[in-house]
């Protein structure tokens, strides 16, 4: 499958959305904002303090599924940079669409730094079958996916 020139922009911009739809049809007031470090605003009504979230999103072809998601630790620093100006806890999403679902995963930072492997210049989300297991029996991991089913693809192609 090839993707047009746009898609990873798309993919982005995508996920930020369902990002922002998820949380809001459970409660949460969110926002999305144009900052270094974080895309989304949030706030749970049940707790004090609003999550300045960084969204992470990727577009998986056939056999990459289970790439693990980079993530450079000097974006690490600009989001609790952000989160610190706007007196929010650090959280990650994570968008994948890859096969026939797309995942999102949101976690804290503090949660995600017990979770990820960290290399000397860069940390690894793993998203291996194993590991996808492991976060969807995670309590402190809010989730969901939805199943990919296209009713035509002759209309795509």
């Amino acid at each position: 499958m090839k993707k047009s020139t746009r898609h990873s922009k798309l993919t982005g911009d995508f996920a930020e959305g369902l990002v922002l739809y998820w949380l809001s049809k459970y409660e949460h007031e969110c926002a999305r904002v144009d900052h270094t470090g974080i895309d989304l605003i949030a706030r749970n009504p049940a707790h004090p303090k609003p999550m300045g979230i960084s969204v992470k999103s990727r577009s998986r072809y056939e056999g990459t599924e289970g790439t693990d998601i980079n993530i450079p630790p000097e974006g690490l620093e600009k989001a609790i940079a952000a989160c610190e100006a706007f007196h929010c806890e650090p959280y990650y999403a994570f968008v994948v669409d890859a096969g026939n679902f797309i995942r999102c995963l949101v976690l804290s930072l503090q949660h995600l730094k017990k979770l990820v492997r960290k290399g000397p210049k860069m940390w690894h989300w793993r998203m291996s079958k194993e590991w996808l297991k492991k976060y969807m029996n995670d309590q402190h991991i809010m989730k969901f996916e939805l199943e990919i089913k296209t009713c035509s693809s002759r209309d795509l192609l």
